[in-house]
């Protein structure tokens, strides 16, 4: 008799580990944002005319007037043209959602603004080629900020609509 209680009892305790072990959840099940929406809105606003570089601060140097006088246009295929003068650099940028990458700010949405120009090292567009986070938009200003994996400085860019 006291075997069918033992048996019992351990029957029952095993059916309610079992129960408390599936009806927990884990936060790695949860699904990623869906950022479609964000990003198609940004495009929009990046397109939306021509833009200046208001603040470029890369790691606590302000190297805003470097880019006075140039008008940046982000056009809907890719490219990202600056002009000044005679003076034209073409190269590209994009918008990505990347939630994995591992120099995300820590109010990161997962979403990037790409920029890209093929120059070398010593050119002062070179300080633009990165994947930013995006701090904030609106329809006259686009803030992004990087964090260096490899220093920890921290660099900010602000373009205003002309």
């Amino acid at each position: 008799m006291k075997n069918t209680h033992l048996i019992t009892y351990t029957v029952i305790y095993a059916l309610l580990i079992g129960l408390l072990i599936t009806s927990c959840s884990s936060d790695d099940d949860a699904s990623p944002n869906d950022n479609s929406q964000q990003i198609a809105l940004i495009e929009t606003t990046a397109v939306s005319g021509s833009w200046r570089i208001t603040n470029l601060n890369d790691s606590g140097q302000d190297e805003t007037s470097d880019f006075a006088g140039y008008e940046f246009t982000f056009n809907s295929d890719g490219s990202l043209v600056a002009i000044n003068g005679t003076i034209t650099m073409t190269g590209t940028w994009s918008i990505t959602d990347d939630t994995n990458s591992d120099d995300d700010s820590s109010n990161d949405d997962g979403i990037e603004f790409n920029i890209f120009f093929p120059v070398p090292d010593t050119n002062d567009f070179e300080d633009l080629n990165d994947d930013w986070d995006i701090l904030s938009t609106s329809s006259t200003k686009i803030e992004l900020i990087d964090i260096s994996g490899g220093n920890g400085g921290t660099d900010l860019l602000t373009f205003e609509k002309n």
